[in-house]
């Protein structure tokens, strides 16, 4: 390794094609969201149009790589070796940190990493260079740093989050004022109109103010300045023109236009603000390293020469453009970050991704009482001429699970989402500001969704929570990116030739562990075994809907029964641990099947309303026999765990005596419900009295060992616990059984239960 800084350029190199990879399946996918979310457009047609706005933003972007070279650092202050080791720290660590959150699913920005990365490990560069100064002190360190530039940078990334968040909810109020939920009537007469408006300012601020950040902007400033007030209005007679065009020739409104135009401008935005976080340091590195070897010098050199103009490379940015392409269109990790912001945004309720916290309720109850305050000023008509162009439209009720597959928002949300987003970006790349799109896409999202009342009192608490982790998870990638780097600039400053290699292979050897976590959580799909909502409306749909989750309970019950079992006999912790994990998703499940019954019984046709009773009563029956395989689970892994005596070995022989006979039992009704043999159930039920009587004499061979030969009173405890959650488990089966029984529709005569079924018998 004679050249340590040419290995250096070539680690940097293959690492920002990692570095567009990760950070464009974080990054990238926060513009198709709302594309996505509304589902007017295809996928495949949102993918290309997005593609071709990011070869595009591909040659915006040159303007934008003076930040990694000099907006946070001053390079004339540093050496050429030392910028190598700040170069590749930063790399390593924005991989790394990007793919961590690409993992979670959490969208971050690509934007706060590099600039927190770079001014990490030029902080702790600068600081190592002032130790080893003998007229230097930690004051001297804002010489080494731009800290104008790098405060306006930090502080315009912050301002984003609030613009974005206020200016995409007052445009959001604004429209949905004026084109209500009922938008299809009034935008057949105001549609043409507003996509004009809408067009020309995706247009005018995307194209006009995006040139300013390119070096083609000097061959056409002649033309442009001065002119805008013309072209503004020229370019909304032109897409008022267009959107009639559009509305005459495809008897389709022009809001679709409005999409896919949005999309194709943020992507182009995007390209052109974010390239620059993924190879504006190689580029940077690049240039550094093609000046010392034409000067000739040694590692001394002053790297004063990053701080003049360099001028674009089509190629390079051309070639990273299609990188992002391929990103874009391949990456599975892009496809969970989208997840959580349509979540956050969907005006339906939804299977929550995050939970309330303290913060999120004393937010929500605060601000439900600033808006009951603010009802008291403001007049009623007032108040219910508003409330009326928020009124939604009579739907039918869709459950959690069948609203995912539905649009997550109207044109109307999507068109502003679009609009505003774009319109920031392209003003602050115009600026040459790297400012956050992330940060912008997603604020401006969650200021419509909030505008649009789609936080409603059934969902605020846990949409408000999902925002402050997502915003709570941009503070942890600034602190992250500034700790991180400044660490391993710190590392690689001891011993370059071992420490970087080392810090390469920890690298590659991360992210193959992430990407197989990923996978295998993905490919894993919905477990064969899950319960399914019901969704039909008559009662013979729901029996039979319903025969099979009672198929899938009965077996996993059988398994988790069977595991605590031998679990108890074998002392083995881990199975015990399996055995309340496999319960607690159980229960989770049901709990959703029951969570699903507002939607069920809104759906059901009038002449069916007998099937909510008979669903009500399976899901209350499933429910407790989950409440007694959780108990079962509980008290045998608490019992272990604590160490205390072992059952007897009669004790451990009549449980698994027990056991066997609840495994032909639970086989039995298993394979009843999953053929839909209900004529079976007859049997089954005749079949569970030789299982009850079996545990009834356990209780009293238990009762007999107690007063005669136990000497343990947490043995004692136990085998009865365990027997009598047996003797529940057992009755709420039958009564699940039984309700099948009486209900199906054949010529099978309703069955009576047992009559020892009653818990109150004598024993």
């Amino acid at each position: 390794m004679d050249n340590i800084y040419l290995f250096m350029l070539i680690a940097i190199t293959v690492l920002a094609v990692v570095d567009i990879v990760v950070g464009v399946s974080n990054d990238a996918i926060n513009f198709l969201n709302s594309a996505i979310g509304s589902k007017v457009i295809s996928l495949r047609t949102i993918m290309i149009v997005a593609s071709l706005g990011i070869f595009i933003g591909a040659v915006f972007s040159s303007g934008m790589m003076e930040v990694a070279r000099k907006g946070i650092f001053v390079p004339e202050q540093f050496e050429f070796g030392e910028i190598m080791l700040i170069f590749m720290a930063v790399m390593i660590t924005d991989i790394l940190l990007l793919d961590f959150f690409n993992t979670l699913g959490l969208p971050t920005s690509t934007t706060v990493s590099i600039v927190f990365n770079l001014l990490g490990a030029a902080v702790v560069m600068s600081l190592i260079k002032i130790s080893h100064s003998s007229t230097e002190t930690f004051a001297d360190l804002g010489k080494y740093i731009n800290q104008e530039k790098a405060l306006t940078i930090i502080s315009g990334i912050l301002l984003s989050v609030f613009i974005a968040f206020s200016v995409g909810a007052l445009v959001q109020w604004i429209s949905r004022l004026i084109f209500t939920f009922n938008y299809e009537k009034k935008i057949k007469n105001f549609g043409i109109v507003f996509g004009g408006v809408a067009l020309t300012a995706i247009t005018y601020f995307i194209f006009l103010k995006g040139l300013k950040g390119t070096p083609y902007y000097n061959e056409l400033k002649g033309l442009l300045e001065g002119n805008e007030v013309l072209i503004i209005l020229g370019s909304f007679v032109f897409w008022t023109l267009f959107s009639f065009i559009f509305e005459k020739l495809t008897k389709k409104t022009v809001l679709i236009a409005v999409i896919a135009v949005g999309t194709f401008g943020l992507a182009l935005a995007f390209s052109g603000n974010d390239l620059v976080n993924f190879i504006g340091v190689p580029m940077a590195a690049y240039h550094s390293y093609e000046a010392w070897i034409a000067s000739g010098m040694d590692t001394a050199m002053s790297m004063s020469v990053l701080d003049k103009k360099v001028p674009a490379e089509p190629l390079l940015l051309f070639i990273a453009g299609g990188i992002m392409v391929l990103t874009l269109w391949l990456s599975k990790k892009a496809k969970t970050v989208a997840e959580t912001e349509i979540s956050l945004s969907r005006q339906s309720d939804t299977h929550e991704k995050f939970k309330p916290n303290m913060l999120s309720r004393a937010l929500v109850k605060g601000s439900s009482d600033l808006a009951s305050y603010f009802s008291a000023i403001f007049p009623k008509s007032l108040q219910d001429n508003i409330n009326n162009s928020f009124k939604k439209p009579d739907e039918k009720y869709l459950s959690k699970d069948q609203s995912i597959d539905a649009p997550a928002f109207d044109m109307i949300r999507a068109s502003v989402n679009l609009m505003v987003a774009g319109v920031l970006i392209a003003i602050a790349t115009s600026m040459k500001l790297p400012l956050s799109t992330t940060y912008v896409t997603f604020m401006v999202a969650m200021g419509t969704s909030l505008a649009d009342r789609a936080w409603g009192a059934e969902s605020a608490v846990y949409r408000v929570a999902g925002v402050l982790n997502v915003i709570g998870g941009w503070f942890g990638t600034a602190i992250g990116a500034f700790i991180a780097s400044g660490t391993v600039v710190y590392l690689i400053n001891w011993n370059p030739k071992v420490i970087i290699p080392i810090l390469l292979l920890i690298t590659a050897f991360l992210l193959y562990r992430n990407y197989m976590s990923h996978k295998n959580k993905t490919t894993k799909g919905i477990d064969e075994d899950s319960l399914k909502m019901a969704e039909s409306s008559s009662i013979q749909g729901v029996i039979h809907e319903s025969a099979g989750n009672i198929a899938k309970v009965v077996k996993r019950t059988n398994k988790i029964y069977s595991n605590a079992i031998v679990g108890l006999a074998r002392q083995n912790t881990d199975l015990l641990k399996k055995s309340k994990k496999d319960v607690v998703k159980l229960s989770d499940e049901v709990d959703k099947l029951r969570d699903n019954i507002f939607y069920f019984i809104k759906n059901l046709d009038e002449s069916s309303i007998g099937a909510s009773n008979f669903y009500i009563n399976v899901l209350g029956y499933l429910q407790d026999m989950t409440q007694s395989l959780e108990y079962i689970s509980k008290v045998s892994y608490k019992h272990i765990n604590n160490n205390h005596k072992k059952l007897k070995f009669n004790q451990i022989k009549e449980l698994k005596e027990i056991d066997d006979k609840l495994e032909i039992l639970f086989s039995d009704t298993e394979k009843a419900f999953k053929t839909e043999s209900f004529e079976q159930i007859q049997f089954i039920l005749n079949e569970k009295k030789e299982v009850y009587d079996l545990v009834k004499d356990k209780i009293q061979k238990q009762v007999k060992r107690t007063r005669t030969e136990e000497s343990s009173p947490k043995n004692t405890t136990l085998y009865f616990s365990i027997l009598l959650e047996t003797k529940d488990l057992l009755n709420a089966t039958m009564y699940l059984l039984q309700e099948y029984h009486d209900s199906h529709d054949s010529s099978v005569e309703p069955a009576k239960l047992p009559e020892d079924i009653d818990d109150t018998e004598s024993e």
